[in-house]
């Protein structure tokens, strides 16, 4: 590991995260549209992993250790409200997957959160959404054959199996559909378009 100080900088962020997430969990607010305080800190650990990519480029196992480069994924995949920052990340996580310096899986589910915010069709499957059955369901991709191949070429289960998973999670979180679906899939339209990923 290259860098001591910024790993334990990186998987502080993290825990704060984690923190906030376990609190909003505890009182029920997880899932009640995007909470105010929740958006404040995403964009603030963004901005403080930006300025650690800028120093030393994409926090590789191999640079920070890999619990500290789990947790900087998990920054950028939470950085919701800034698409520059995202996309950026993204190439970077792209080349360093290639060169065998990062998880395939940090990748998978980074290039789905981006073309779920962008409204296109995910590849492998990774990203939910409440459906009009009030259950989690995969957001939009193209072929479900193809999506099982590709995720099964990077090491995950199938989708029919990733779904019952997340479903289970979401009842252990007490994680609720929104009452208001329609209003509620309108209001995140209006927010992507506000921070930029729609216009």
């Amino acid at each position: 590991m290259e860098y001591k100080n910024i790993s334990e900088k990186i998987i502080e962020l993290q825990n704060a995260d984690l923190r906030l997430r376990n609190k909003l969990i505890a009182k029920g607010e997880l899932g009640d549209g995007y909470n105010e305080e929740m958006a404040n800190l995403h964009n603030r650990n963004a901005n403080e992993l930006d300025i650690i990519i800028s120093k030393i480029g994409y926090p590789t196992i191999e640079k920070v250790g890999t619990e500290a480069s789990d947790s900087a994924w998990l920054l950028i995949q939470h950085a919701i409200g800034k698409p520059d920052f995202m996309k950026k990340c993204a190439k970077l996580l792209d080349k360093a997957v290639q060169e065998n310096k990062a998880d395939a899986k940090h990748l998978a589910y980074l290039t789905d959160r981006i073309a779920v915010f962008e409204n296109k069709p995910q590849t492998y499957g990774t990203q939910f959404g409440w459906d009009e059955n009030g259950q989690l369901s995969p957001n939009l991709y193209e072929d479900l054959n193809k999506v099982n191949q590709k995720r099964k070429s990077i090491g995950l289960n199938t989708l029919q199996e990733q779904t019952k998973i997340i479903r289970l999670q979401a009842e252990q979180e007490n994680h609720k559909a929104p009452q208001d679906l329609k209003y509620w899939k309108k209001e995140m339209e209006n927010w992507k378009k506000s921070v930029g990923w729609t216009k």
